[in-house]
Order: structure tokens, then sequence, then C-alpha cells
């Protein structure tokens, strides 16, 4: 295998050296596509199909337009204040259960993640805004600060997810399908952490006090009724919320369109909530360009180094390691998730997307499931992945929103402290990975491509 595979097994040794040096990753995949393309003695003609493929399948895809929306549009919504809003109404509903204020965590978490799906931003905003005061109300670190952490990365995988948006274009599928099959899971996920809180606090009532226990009663002194308040500030996420998801599931718009509705949205609920100025526009109008680029370059870096990976034989061998462990179709899809897993340790999850998927794809074209069509197939693995992929937000070295965390910490908590607060939450998040390759039409119902 060496003497066959030697120059694509150096290309990701290599990746994961330049990783780990903490080089730039879309230059690293690029230069390192380049590189071996020399060393490989590749034909000059053959790097100008690279450019191709990149403006081709990247810079003229409508699809990926959708992003820097999306971005824009979650951006826009931490900055409008609903998210601050609706946790104090959530903190009201749920003040006299015991961990009722990480549950409302988890609830606002699932309700952003629906209206936003940017993981940095949900992180710092659930963190900024809920772990000071569960820390004055005595909450254990190990349950706020993982509940934050859960919570906020929920938006990778609950539509509008962008991780989504760019799988339908990796996989040639229906962007509008994959949003309809990651609901439910996405909706199971936050259901087990929120039924795990509620195990953990009458099981260790010294991690999540009440809050007249913790010596705080509210987060806010409104008096308005509790059901009006909880209209009023579900009101814009859910119109929101419904204007988003419902056009591109009903049909009646494309993703990009939808998006475009989405950001417009932002900016009206922003004026309505009279939080919209020139600064506020001006920092989101930056961020969502600063987040947009990075995404492309990986983007086009990811492709450079896919194009001469497979031309080194790199697919074929991947091909040939999988199906050689001569493992039936469950065994294979469970030797793959395990994969994704450990690269989430050290790769994000962009640089899985276009790098490792494409690579399995073909070993999971030919494999067949019980309850699965073949036209569901794809669309099922694909939220497979994605669920996965959450993971990799959450596992240490490289997981982002532990750094986050650790940034909103100030020095108040230990990386250890946070490392461990995430243990429970994988643990869930695995178990989600479990149900759903157990009962495939937890994916698969909603979308119709059971069979």
């Amino acid at each position: 295998m060496l003497d066959e595979y030697g120059l694509a097994i150096a290309m990701v040794v290599a990746l994961l050296l330049g990783i780990f040096s903490g080089y730039p990753v879309a230059f690293l995949l690029g230069g390192l596509g380049i590189v071996f393309a020399f060393i490989g003695d590749i034909p000059l003609p053959f790097l100008g199909t690279v450019g191709s493929r990149i403006f081709g399948g990247v810079i003229e895809n409508w699809l990926l337009i959708a992003i820097p929306l999306f971005v824009f549009m979650g951006l826009m919504l931490e900055k409008s204040g609903v998210a601050r809003n609706l946790l104090l109404t959530l903190q009201r509903l749920f003040g006299r259960v015991r961990g009722g204020l990480a549950i409302s965590v988890a609830l606002l978490g699932i309700v952003m993640a629906a209206s936003t799906g940017i993981i940095g931003a949900s992180v710092v905003m659930l963190g900024l805004l809920a772990l000071p005061v569960m820390a004055r109300q005595g909450y254990k670190p190990e349950l706020a600060y993982g509940v934050v952490a859960a919570s906020g990365t929920l938006g990778i995988l609950i539509p509008p997810s962008i991780m989504l948006v760019l799988m339908g274009s990796i996989m040639n599928l229906s962007v509008g399908a994959l949003f309809k099959a990651a609901l439910f899971p996405g909706l199971l996920l936050g259901g087990l952490y929120a039924l795990y809180l509620l195990v953990i606090a009458q099981v260790r009532p010294d991690w999540a006090p009440l809050a007249e226990e913790g010596g705080e009663a509210h987060l806010t002194e409104e008096h308005s009724p509790l059901v009006i308040a909880l209209l009023r500030d579900l009101a814009g996420p859910v119109v929101l919320i419904v204007a988003v998801l419902g056009s591109i599931m009903a049909g009646i718009a494309t993703p990009t369109e939808a998006a475009a509705i989405g950001a417009a949205g932002s900016l009206i609920l922003a004026l309505g909530l009279r939080q919209l100025n020139w600064g506020a526009l001006r920092q989101v109008c930056r961020d969502t360009s600063r987040t947009s680029a990075m995404i492309l370059f990986v983007v086009i870096g990811a492709t450079c180094f896919s194009v001469v990976f497979k031309r080194l034989g790199g697919d074929d061998m991947i091909v040939d390691i999988i199906t050689g462990t001569g493992l039936g179709p469950y065994g294979l899809l469970l030797l793959l998730m395990g994969l994704i897993f450990i690269l989430g340790f050290f790769l994000e999850w962009i640089e899985i997307s276009f790098v490792v998927l494409p690579l399995l794809l073909p070993v999971v074209e030919g494999l067949e499931f019980a309850g699965v069509s073949s036209t569901g197939l794809m669309v099922w693995f694909a939220i497979l992945v994605a669920i996965n992929l959450q993971t990799s937000f959450l596992t240490p070295p490289f997981g982002y929103a532990l750094f986050y965390l650790k940034g909103i910490a100030q020095g108040n908590v230990s990386i250890g402290v946070i490392y461990r607060s995430i243990i429970p939450f994988v643990l869930l998040q695995l178990t989600g990975l479990i149900l759903c390759i157990v009962f495939p039409s937890i994916a698969l119902w909603f979308p119709g491509l059971t069979d």
C-alpha cells in the first residue's frame, strides 16, 4: 500500500502536522495541494482543472450565497436583544423548577438555533447572559458551562444550518430535504439535554439550586403577565423561523431566497426593538464578511486539496481500506461514524465536510439498509454526519465552543473544568446519533423518504 498510495498517505500526514502547527487551514489545504501536485509530477494542465473546479463549483455556486445571508441574520438577531428577553421570560416560566435556569438555556439554544445557526455568536451570547446568573445562583460550573456549550452548538444541526447548506452543495442534495430531515434529530438532542438537566437536578440538587436557595429569585423584576411576556418574546423569532424554514420546506423559496428573507426580517426585528443603529449594522456587516470569507477560503483550499488527493489515488485508498474490513453495512457505517468522530477532535467541520466527506460518498452509495430507500440513503447519511460533527465543537483539543467559554470565563474557571463539563453532553449527542442510526425514520419521516 505504501508503494501505491505513498503520496496520498503523505498528504494526510502533512495535513495533520500542519494543523497541529497552527498554520491557517485554508492556506494549508491549498498549499499542500499545489506542493504535492509537483511532488507527484502531475501535469501542469491538470492544475488548470483545479481553477475550473473552484470557479464552477464554488465561486459560481448560487447556493453558497445563502451563507453570508444566514450569517447576517444570526448576527443581527444576536444584536437585537431577542435572546436576552426570551431568556428572562423562560427563567420566569421555569423559576420554581430545580435546574430551571439551565433548562431555560437549553430551550433558548433550540429557539436561537432555528433562527441563527451561528455557533460562536450563540455560545458567547448564552454564556454572557446565563453564566454570571448561574454562578450567583449556585450552579455547579461543570453543569453550567456544559449546558451553555452544548445548547449553543445546536445551531449547526437545527435548520437553517450553514453546515447543511454546504452539505447540500457537496453531496448534490436538496437543502430543503436536509432541513426537513435535520429538524427532528435536532429537537431530539435538545430534548435529551432538557431530560438530563431534570434528572441531574434531582439526583444532585446541590448542582442546580432553586433561585430562592441561591439568593437570586429572577433575572428580571418584570411584573407583566407571564403568558403575555412569553408570547411577546417568542413572536419575533417564531415569525422569522416560519418565514425562513416554512418557505424552504413548502417549496415556495430556494434556500438563497429564504436566507434573504431572514436577513431582511432580522433587520426589521432589530428596528422594531429599537436596537438597530449604524454602529451595530457596521459591526454585523464586518463580522459577516469575516465569517463568510473564512468559510469561502477554506472551501477553495479544500477543493484544491481534494482534486490533487484524488489524482494521487487517495479516494481509491479510502475505499480499499474501508471495504477491505469485511464489515457489513451497519459495521461500515459505525466505522465511518467513528472515523468522523475522531477527526472532529482535530479538524473543523468545514474541512471534514469538504475533504473527508467526498471521499466517503462512494462507499456509502453502495450500502443497503433496511427501512432506508435508495433516495433517502444519502440524506440519512448527511444527517448522521451532521449530528456527529456537532461534537467537534465540544471535543478537545480544538473544540471551538470550549475556547469561546474560556474567553468568557476570564480566568474564573480552569480549562479542565470546561472539559469535564462537556463530557455528559457529548455522550448525549452520541446517544442521539445512535438513536438516529437504529431508527432512520427519525430523520427520514418528515421529508417522506422512508420505505
